[in-house]
Formats: structure tokens, sequence, C-alpha cells
């Protein structure tokens, strides 16, 4: 076998080279179809996952929960309101000068001139105008309009934003369409971000080349090279990982976006996305929420140089923040400027100006958690009618009745009340969170049910118990008063005679069957005074005598009437319902009480006022729920009673701590001394106070409370109540006009005798102003009223009285 040669053997290799070649490609011809199909339908999943996303819904917007407008009328005392404080809240802020644009104010002695903000109410849109408030001793004179000087009745504070429902985060937007957002923005984003954006498809190779060039170099993903539209693809679509199948898949999306849409559209889309800056809880995203966080301002009302501040900060918000450093980022405005004069974007005169452009200092309103009892009261009510997807997404604009400075103002009180008690008490203090003395406030306005404050515990991040509206607690004797109702509208007395203020009931010791148990009510300083008035067993808070009275008019209707009231707990017909052993709610008492404020009429509670859709659109509106229970008169003498208590009964400490002002009110203390209460309320405000333990009170509404040890934690409502909620109307009446309680027609008033409840006479120096019922007053006069002596005294009284 000849050998072969060189030359023959090379042949040989490259005829086989040749073949394998062959088949090789043979076998990529084979799979390009496949390749091309997969390539394929991974770009048609892209375009559907970018299509779905831009034509649908874009973002998810939390829905945002608001306070109550503030109204400012002649008469208003501005430290009392703590106006200031609400302006700050509402970010407006003190300018040296006349006030130019919205969210500005200047304060001088004798007036306030205050450039009010613009404001998407549920009706309407509301344009800012300055307005100039006349101050006499900080009391709001006149307001008029500027510049026409034409006179108002009043001026309207918009709504706070107090909360917002979200699910992952809270991502606060301000969406913009592109025709309201002016030139200078616009080229200032492109410069900063992407010049070239009207002129690539999407991607920019030569930006991409350089970025590949310095990433191979690197090892890693250590630049972007990414053009707006890919931003836009990746806070869009995908995730912040820096990996090659991430960046192609960036790549082919910005490709699909930039053909399906136009520039403007993506424009549009991108600066309504941006991420500028962390508030508290709350994200700043788009350029209509950063230009009202950082300038007050809506983002047509934007400089240049505000411009060219916000677009250099979307590389790095933190660190070119004007609030975090001043220097760098007005060093990144003028990095800006410089790239939109070298781009032909603006001309040397306004780059000058521009330079030449303060940048703000002045710190955000930090965005807290704000209320939280009331926003988890306002979000349970939502929910009966919206799923919790709809509430994180939709952007619905939620109007509430809460009143922020005196939400502030109750939670202040509540925790100083109990670090009071605490300091006073060493046995009141746990070391266990969860086990600390608790409290709970709730403010609302009589005529309306417009709940104002609600404060449900004293730290929400321990427990989110809401003791305002979920704890059920014995009222003890805040619930007296249903008692006096009941005997006054629909008792007669053992004569047949209907009861009044001024009738005589026995505190003696009395015995009653409960069951198989006979009971035996004590007075409160084991102590029995006989025969005194209604108003005094009120005023006292006598345990004795209110068991023989609601004994006398029966405990049926004592139910009955706390039912019309407004308690709608169970409550035990059994004899020790009198002092309040069945447990209530404490929102359910403060409706009670707010009956009585508003003249025998009861009102719902309050806590929204509108729902509205992120483009305006009214999809609930509240309205007031009215149920008249008694008379106006009828009314006016538990009115006038617990007012008597203030001044005279369990309630004078109110007097000796500050509270001048007309009010009536009453304390409660269960038997065990386990819960405290105090409700009252002045013409327009109604509180309510309740200070005790989670455990809860052991005692059974119909058995004899067991005995309370001299050592153990004894909490009464003059003691732990009272003084929160006399600090809490105290700050919350500050500033607002004194108003009276007015008696309505039908009402007479008559000096008796505080000890018999006869008529006041010369032989019973001692003597009260009584309200009755028209024709129900007495006509006896105590001791010699019928001897010339008394006639005397008649004649005497009249004639002192005509002059």
């Amino acid at each position: 076998m000849p050998r072969k040669t060189l030359q023959n053997i090379l042949q040989d290799l490259l005829i086989g080279i040749s073949r394998l070649w062959d088949y090789r490609w043979r076998i990529l011809a084979g799979a390009i179809p496949a390749l091309a199909i997969l390539f394929a339908l991974y770009l048609a999943v892209l375009y559907i996952i970018v299509t779905n996303r831009f034509e649908g819904q874009r973002w998810r917007l939390p829905s945002k929960v608001y306070s109550d407008s503030f109204i400012l009328y002649p008469g208003l005392g501005l430290k009392g309101v703590g106006l200031l404080e609400r302006l700050r809240r509402l970010d407006y802020h003190p300018v040296p000068d006349l006030p130019e644009r919205p969210g500005e104010y200047h304060l001088e002695p004798d007036s306030l001139v205050l450039y009010l903000h613009d404001f998407e109410y549920p009706d309407h849109a509301f344009k800012g105008f300055p307005v100039r408030i006349t101050l006499d001793n900080d009391q709001i004179g006149a307001i008029r309009e500027l510049p026409s000087g034409n006179r108002l009745a009043l001026a309207e504070l918009e709504p706070e934003l107090i909360a917002a429902f979200f699910d992952q985060a809270w991502e606060e937007r301000d969406l913009v369409r592109l025709e309201e957002v002016p030139r200078y923005l616009i080229v200032a984003v492109l410069a900063a971000e992407d010049g070239r954006f009207y002129r690539h498809g999407g991607i920019d190779l030569r930006s991409m080349a350089r970025a590949i060039w310095v990433d191979l170099k690197q090892r890693a993903i250590v630049q972007g090279g990414s053009t707006l539209t890919q931003q836009l693809v990746k806070n869009f679509y995908l995730n912040q990982e820096r990996t090659f199948s991430r960046k192609l898949n960036e790549i082919f999306m910005a490709l699909l976006l930039d053909l399906r849409y136009s520039k403007d559209e993506i424009l549009e889309a991108y600066l309504n996305e941006i991420y500028f800056a962390q508030n508290g809880t709350m994200g700043i995203y788009g350029v209509g929420q950063a230009s009202r966080f950082y300038f007050g301002k809506r983002p047509h009302e934007l400089t240049l140089g505000e411009s060219a501040l916000l677009a250099g900060m979307i590389k790095s918000p933190n660190s070119f923040s004007p609030f975090h450093d001043t220097r760098r980022a007005a060093a990144r405005m003028t990095e800006v400027l410089d790239r939109m004069r070298a781009l032909s974007m603006i001309g040397p005169d306004e780059y000058d100006r521009a330079r030449r452009e303060p940048v703000p200092s002045r710190p955000p309103k930090r965005q807290e958690r704000v209320a939280p009892y009331f926003v988890d009261f306002v979000r349970q009510q939502l929910t009966e009618h919206y799923s919790t997807e709809v509430l994180a997404s939709e952007g619905l604009k939620i109007f509430t009745t809460l009143d922020l400075q005196q939400q502030r103002l109750a939670e202040g009180a509540l925790e100083k009340g109990l670090e009071r008690l605490e300091r006073e008490d060493r046995r009141l203090r746990r070391e266990d969170p969860l086990k600390e003395i608790q409290g709970a406030l709730i403010a609302l306005q009589p005529q309306t049910g417009q709940i104002k404050a609600m404060v449900g515990g004293r730290n929400y991040s321990v427990s989110q118990f809401n003791r305002a509206v979920q704890a059920r607690r014995q009222p003890g004797s805040l619930f007296k008063p249903f008692v006096y109702l009941a005997a006054l509208t629909r008792g007669t007395t053992a004569e047949g005679s209907p009861y009044t203020p001024a009738t005589l009931i026995e505190d003696s010791p009395v015995s009653l069957v409960s069951g198989d148990r006979v009971w035996s009510p004590q007075n409160y300083d084991k102590t029995y005074y006989g025969a005194v008035t209604l108003r005094t067993a009120i005023e006292n808070s006598l345990n004795v005598a209110t068991v023989r009275l609601a004994d006398t008019v029966g405990i049926e209707t004592i139910s009955e009437t706390a039912r019309e009231m407004g308690i709608e707990s169970p409550l035990k017909n059994v004899p020790s319902l009198a002092l309040g052993t069945s447990e209530v709610i404490p929102l359910e008492m403060a409706i009670g009480y707010a009956t009585i404020a508003n003249g025998g009429v009861r009102v719902e509670p309050l806590a929204i006022k509108e729902v509205v859709t992120a483009d305006g659109r009214v999809l609930d509106r509240r309205t007031i729920e009215m149920t008249s229970v008694l008379t106006p008169p009828q009314a006016y003498l538990m009115v006038h009673l617990l007012k008597g208590v203030v001044e005279r009964g369990t309630g004078k400490e109110v007097r000796s701590r500050g509270l001048t002002r007309p009010v009536a009110g009453k304390t409660g203390t269960t038997s065990d001394y386990k819960d405290a209460w105090f409700a009252g309320f002045s013409p327009d405000l109604l509180s309510l106070v309740w200070i005790g333990f989670d455990e809860g009170a052991p005692a059974e509404s119909d058995q004899k409370p067991a005995a309370v040890s001299k050592t153990a934690v004894r909490l009464t409502g003059s003691q732990a109540a009272l003084p929160i909620w006399t600090d809490f109307m105290k700050g919350a009446t500050a500033g607002y006009p004194v108003a009276q309680f007015a008696a309505p027609s039908g009402i007479v008033f008559e000096s008796i005798d505080p000890k018999t409840g006869l008529l006041a006479s010369r032989s019973c120096p001692e003597e009260i102003e009584e309200a009755f019922l028209e024709g129900t007053e007495p006509k006896q006069r105590c001791g010699d009223s019928d001897g010339i002596p008394g006639k005397i005294y008649r004649w005497f009284k009249q004639l002192i009285s005509s002059r």
C-alpha cells in the first residue's frame, strides 16, 4: 500500500472538515426556524407585557384620606385655633413681603395676608387667591379678597392629607399631561438624561457601546448607558438587578415601546414615573408631586433654575436633594444648565438668570402616621363598599370629618394624663407595654355627629385595638343621666306628678332582689343623705337615690330610653343597670350624650363625608342621619342638670383646672374602680374620655361587687378621666367664640331652695336657679311662704327684678 504523501493527508483532512462543516450547517439550518419561532414568541410576550401595562392602569394610585377643611371667619382667635401650625402642616410658608404665589403668607401685628392654595374639592376645582385678614387682639375682624378688597364672610383652608391606603409602598403622584409641563422642564430632563431622545429608536447605540466597553473592562454591569425609554422600561416592568439577561429584556422592550407609541406618550409616562424623594412613609414620584414637594408649585409655574434642579436630581435624588446638601444640589443644577446651553436649548441670558436663582433649603413637612385609630375606623367603613384592591390602586380621595388640630390635642391630652396618673400612683405602672393603663378619647359635633378626634389607645404601634369603638366596658355612673331622663320624660311620682329637677327622692339604704340574690347598693362615701332633689342626686352621683328612682321608673323604661339615646349594646334588665353595670362601647356613650347636647335629636356618628374618584367623580356622599327622641325642653332639663355637675358636683374640678366657658358633663366610675369616665360638652363640641386597664372589670351586672382592697388601685372619673377631658376641651375650644346653652321655649326658671325643692323664700335663704318644663314648676314656697312675710319677700324680689 503506497504511503500517503503530506499533500494527500492534508487533502483528506480538508475533505473531512468540509463534510463535517456541511453536516453542522445542515443542523443549524434546521434549527434556525425553531430559534426564529422562539424569538418571535419571546418578542410577542414582551409586546403583550409592554402594551398591557402602558395602555391599562399604569400606576397603582393609593387612596388618600383627608381631614375636614377649616373655616376662617370673623371672631375666630388665631392663636387659640393654632392657625400658624395649621398653615405649616398645609405647607404654607412665611415671606417678608406680600405673597405672590399660592402657599405664601405675610403676618403683621394687625393683619395676615394669605395666598390660598389651589385644591380639587369634590364639587369644584378651587383656584387659590390672596386674602387680607384684619386682626384685633389676635381675633379675626374682617376678611377681604385681594386686590379687589371685596369683603368675604369666610375663607376656607383646604383639607389636610392624613393617610393613604396602599399595598406595599406609598407612591405619591400628581399625574400631569405633557401639555401641562413647561418647556423648560422638558428640555432640562432631556439634557440631563437623554439628549438624543427624539432621534433614537428607543436605544442609543453610541451610549450603549460606551457603556458595554466600560462593563467589559470591569467585568460587571457598572454603567447603564440607558435612554429615557430604557429607564421607563426598567421602572415600569423590570427589577433593579444588574444582569445581562435583564439588560437584554430592557433593550427589546424599549425597542417595542418606541415602535408602538409616540415619543410624547413615552415622555409623559416618564415624567410621571420618576422617583424624587422619600418623605416619611410617602415616596415622591413624578414631576407633578416633586414640584409641589420642593417648591410648593404646580409644574407650569416652575422657573428655568427650578426645572434644572429637578432634572438634575433624577440621577440620584438623595445625593442632589437641596434639603440634604444645598451646595451639591446647586452644583448639579449648574451642570444641567451647562448641558442645556451646550445643546442650544437655552440662550446666554436665560442661562445667567437661572444661575442666579436661589436653591430652596426650607425642609418640607414630613408625612408621618396621623390619627391611626381614626384612619382604621375609616378603612373599616370603606371596606363595606370597596375592596382592598380598589382602595390600594384606584386613587380614591376620601374626605373625612377629622379636625387635625383637635386630634393632636386629644393625643397629647391622653398621653400626658396617663403619664400623670402613673407618676401619682406607682401601682398603675406596668413593665409590659401591652398591660399598661390605657385610655380612649372621642370628640364630635353634637349637631352633626361629625367625629373631630378619635384616640383609641395609648400607643398604636403597641396595640391597634381601638378602644373608642371596639372595647366594651361598664360605664358606671356615666349611665345615670339615662335614668334621670327616663324619670323626667316618662316617670311619675307616687302622687302622680311628673318628675322635675326639684322633685325629692329618698337616699336611704335599700335592698333589691336580683335573680336569686339580694343586692344592697351603697354610695361612694358610704353615707346616706335622706330626702334629696333629683339635682342633688345627680350632681353628687348618689348611687342609692339613683337606684331607688330607677326602681320607681322601671328598668325596662330606662333600657328603652338608653337605646333611643344611642346605646346599641345589650342591656341587662337588672336593678344594677341604673349604676351602669352593662357593658357599652365608648362611642355609644358619646352619641347618647350628644343627643342631650343637641336638643334631643340623635345623630349617627359620621367619619366619612365624601368618596371621590381620581378624576373628581363623587362616588359616595354621606348625609347626616337624625332622629328626634326628646323634645328640646326635655333635653334642656338634662343639660341644666349636667351644668350643675360641673359647677357644684363631682365635676367641679373642671372649673378649678381653668375651663371657664359654659360646659356640662358627668363623671363615671364603676363599682370596682377599674373604669373611669368623663363625658361633657359645650354647645358646639362634645368629648368623652375612658381610662382603665384592658383586663376588664370582673363584676357581673346582677351581683354585688366584690370588696375592693384599700391597697388596690382605685380609678375614679374625677381623678383619672376629668383632668384629661378638661385639658382637651380647653385647647379644642380656645379661639372660638364663647357660646351659651340657650333655653328653648317651654322652659321656665325659678329660684328654689336646693334642700326642699320648693320656691325660695326668706325662711330658706339658700337658693339656686332651676329649670322646669312650663307648668311643672313648684307653687309652694319654702318655710313661711304662705304668710305675710312671704308676700313681702315676693314683692321685694319683683321690685329688685324690675329695676
